[in-house]
């Protein structure tokens, strides 16, 4: 089964932002963007993305310390760098502090997406089979491989579904509201429909809780949803 690779996007400049968003949710992909370095590395550290398109030259923080933060770290998210600095020099920095791959601006889109697609198929044949695993429980998420199962029963979920999932997981025992749901999950955070969370979230307890007798997905009425422990109750 196949889930929908999530890529940060940490890029300050508009137009670049949207035409990249929109480019890669074309192909299938769901996007996280942030304007600044500091808030990029946050969201990097925080969640478990695909990969991470990084600029260098951002606010609060400038894309070399970013990457040179999350590889200090242990994070070994592939990092393609697209920025204006087109010296030989800056290249070679990139490169030295952990970066994937490196391009100028302007681009080739075609470009873009093969080489992000490149470094996303290096980092997956190279990462151990277990190194992500997300459990709640019986309840297992293998982003690895794209496999859900709870209590051995493998279970299957749409794209979107498991993207879903992922997401709670990471926060699990959190309240996530619809708004993070919408941001990180489908990418846009000022959807006119809100209420689309609400529908997965329902397309979602029927596969992962109601088979299994279990109500680990809750709502919090007029606020969002968090995934919690299966022994405790739904509200």
């Amino acid at each position: 089964m196949m889930s929908t690779m999530w890529i940060l996007l940490v890029e300050d400049e508009p137009l670049i932002a949207d035409a990249i968003t929109i480019g890669l949710k074309a192909e299938g992909f769901a996007v996280d963007h942030t304007d600044r370095g500091d808030d990029g590395l946050f969201r990097a550290q925080t969640n478990a993305y695909d990969a991470i398109i990084l600029d260098i030259m951002l606010p609060g923080m400038n894309g070399y310390k970013v990457c040179q933060e999350l590889r200090a770290a242990g994070n070994t998210t592939p990092v393609l760098m697209l920025t204006a600095k087109d010296g030989a020099f800056d290249e070679a920095e990139g490169i030295d502090i952990g970066a994937d791959d490196y391009m100028t601006k302007p681009f080739n889109w075609v470009v873009l997406l093969a080489r992000l697609r490149a470094i996303i198929r290096r980092r997956a044949s190279d990462a151990a089979p277990t190194s992500s695993i997300l459990t709640l429980d019986d309840l297992t998420l293998n982003p690895s491989t794209h496999e859900v199962d709870r209590a051995g029963t493998p279970i299957d979920l749409t794209p979107r579904e498991f993207s879903l999932l992922q997401y709670l997981l990471h926060r699990k025992g959190e309240v996530v509201t619809k708004r993070d749901l919408l941001e990180h999950v489908w990418g846009e955070p000022d959807a006119d429909d809100p209420n689309v969370t609400q529908v997965y979230i329902g397309y979602l307890r029927r596969k992962v809780d109601l088979p299994f007798d279990r109500s680990s997905i809750q709502t919090v009425r007029g606020i969002g949803y968090r995934i919690v422990e299966s022994g405790s109750h739904a509200r």
